[in-house]
Order: structure tokens, then C-alpha cells, then sequence
């Protein structure tokens, strides 16, 4: 369930703040994910992933190379809804050593295999910065399909970009693990 073939899951504790302290504040990291690109103190770190590993609505994952248990990245079901069995993914791959090799798309697959066939979620959302075009053929990859678009929402580098919504249900999931 939380391992794949280069990488496994394991739960996000407010120890591994030093980690993802480290990504936060790398702007060629951070430029792709976040809409907020600011430099941070160890202990804004710190209490932000002790509120994203101790939220009641998320669950949230280091992601660690299988080879070494080396913490390359980070992944989270956000806004959780078990009534409406929804959530939102989240996903950053902070190591940038680990860029292109298909890290982000095993990851997400994982997530998405845990979302629908141990949470028993219907609906799973995300959103992505129209510039990021390698993340949106990623997670059409796995059959998401666009349900949206925030018209210029997101200003990066001097001009505005659009953030794409985009949605998979359950049935529409293209996993090799289903």
C-alpha cells in the first residue's frame, strides 16, 4: 500500500521539519507548487508541518527513496470529507536530485491507490499552476481530467497564470495497481 518500486510512504512527523525546511525555502522547488514563494524560519517550519502531520482533515506522507530512506518529498490528502468521500492531493518532490525520473507519477499513484482503495474515497481534486505542464500530463497520466480554471490567480515571474482544477473519480483512476 505505502511502497512502490524506488519509493515509500511514511507518516509526516513534526521532526521532519529540518527536511522540508530545507525544500521551502528553495525557490526552484517551491516556484511550481506553491502560490507563496517566501523565505521561512526554522520555526514557521517547524509549526507548519506539526499542523499538516497532526491535522484531523489530512494525512499527509514523507516520501523516502526504498533504496536509502532517504526523504525526497512530501504527499497529502487535504479537506478530507469522508461523508462526500472527497479530498484534495498535495504533492511536492523537494529533492530536486530526484526531478525526471519518475518519482512525482509513482508517488501520485500511490496516493491515489491509498485514496480510493483503502480510505474509500470517491473524489479526489488538485490544483496546478497552468505553467506546469509536465505535473498536468502527469496526473492526466493517471486520468485526471480538467473541471476548471482560476483565470489569472497566480502571479509568478513578472505575470499572471491561471491554476487548473482538476478532478478523478474513482472509476476514471488509471492505475496498474486497480
Amino acid at each position: 500500500m505505502f511502497s512502490g518500486e524506488k519509493i515509500k510512504f511514511r507518516k509526516l512527523v513534526p521532526a521532519d521539519a529540518e527536511s522540508y525546511h530545507e525544500w521551502r525555502n528553495d525557490f526552484s522547488v517551491m516556484r511550481s507548487t506553491s502560490p507563496y514563494l517566501d523565505l521561512y524560519s526554522s520555526m514557521e517550519t517547524e509549526e507548519f508541518v506539526t499542523m499538516i502531520s497532526t491535522s484531523a482533515n489530512a494525512k499527509s506522507y514523507m516520501i523516502e527513496t526504498k533504496e536509502n530512506e532517504k526523504p525526497i518529498g512530501v504527499v497529502s490528502l487535504i479537506n478530507l470529507d469522508f461523508k462526500n468521500r472527497s479530498a484534495e492531493c498535495v504533492i511536492d518532490i523537494g529533492d530536486k536530485s530526484m526531478w525526471g525520473k519518475g518519482i512525482g507519477f509513482e508517488a501520485m499513484s500511490l496516493l491515489v491507490h491509498y485514496a480510493f482503495s483503502e480510505l474509500n474515497l470517491h473524489r479526489l481534486s488538485l490544483q496546478v499552476f497552468s505553467f506546469n505542464q509536465n505535473a498536468i500530463s502527469l496526473y492526466e497520466k493517471i486520468g485526471f481530467k480538467v473541471e476548471g480554471q482560476s483565470r489569472e490567480a497566480l502571479y509568478r515571474d513578472g505575470q499572471y497564470h491561471d491554476v487548473i482544477l482538476m478532478g478523478l473519480l474513482k472509476d476514471e483512476a488509471k492505475l496498474e495497481t486497480n
